[in-house]
């Protein structure tokens, strides 16, 4: 169920698709109440589609980050994994763009601070090697980071959480670099600092509102991807909070 609302056809805006369709067969049988549910999925639909609307969900997201945090009490860069590529044939298993992103982002932060550097990642959809370990290898044959520790048996941002503090904390290691990507970014600092490390956000680039051109008002498939991504991360949040603060309570 958790999968549905977070990835799958309850997710919005995956859920306008299905209700519109769904309006469409209520329509057969009950024509005014059908109308009504397709007709307002359709305009939230058009409207979660515009690059005006998804600027504005992931500026809102991004408003309360640090633009100049200090890094220096840094001891260690934590990379969690993000999503997978299909790589059917490959010879190594591939990291997906938005992992790969979070990769070059991890590159930047070593090569500034000279950190050791973690991994977390559990097992990756359709791949034999865990998240975790693709990111190693990533990191190590083509852009010689070396990777310090790698922890590989966390499927969600709470556990890349709890798993790294078990493993940093026996390495005295209190305070953290954790590199996402900006949306992603206030909910993974609350899962690490839940997990009793201080967490610091690694300053990835962030979303500018678009509201300038008749164009940020039409829909296009971009702009409908960023909006899931913005939502995904408001009502994970909102969730991470319920659930595992009020059990850590």
């Amino acid at each position: 169920m958790e999968h549905l609302i977070a990835y799958g056809v309850l997710a919005p805006p995956n859920l306008f698709i299905v209700l519109c369709l769904l309006g469409a067969l209520l329509a057969l049988a009950w024509q005014r109440t059908g109308a009504i549910i397709a007709s307002v999925s359709s305009f939230c639909l058009f409207v979660a589609a515009t690059p005006a609307f998804s600027s504005c969900l992931l500026v809102w997201l991004e408003a309360d980050l640090p633009r100049d945090a200090d890094l220096t009490s840094a001891q260690a860069i934590v990379v969690p994994y993000a999503d997978s590529s299909v790589s059917y044939g490959a010879v190594v298993d591939r990291p997906g763009p938005q992992s790969l992103e979070r990769l070059v982002f991890a590159v930047d932060a070593y090569k500034a601070l000279h950190l050791p550097v973690l991994v977390t990642g559990g097992p990756a959809p359709n791949q034999a090697t865990t998240g975790a370990e693709i990111m190693k290898v990533m990191l190590e044959r083509y852009f010689a980071v070396p990777v310090s520790w790698v922890e590989d048996r966390s499927e969600t941002t709470h556990e890349n959480a709890a798993y790294t503090a078990q493993l940093l904390q026996k390495a005295n290691i209190h305070t953290v670099i954790v590199v996402t990507q900006a949306r992603d970014t206030p909910r993974a600092l609350w899962s690490f600092k839940q997990a009793g490390l201080q967490a610091l956000a690694w300053p990835s680039p962030r979303d500018q509102l678009q509201l300038d051109e008749a164009t940020d008002f039409l829909p296009n498939t971009r702009a409908l991807q960023r909006t899931f991504y913005a939502l995904h991360e408001l009502i994970g949040g909102l969730y991470y909070r319920i659930r595992y603060q009020t059990s850590s309570a």
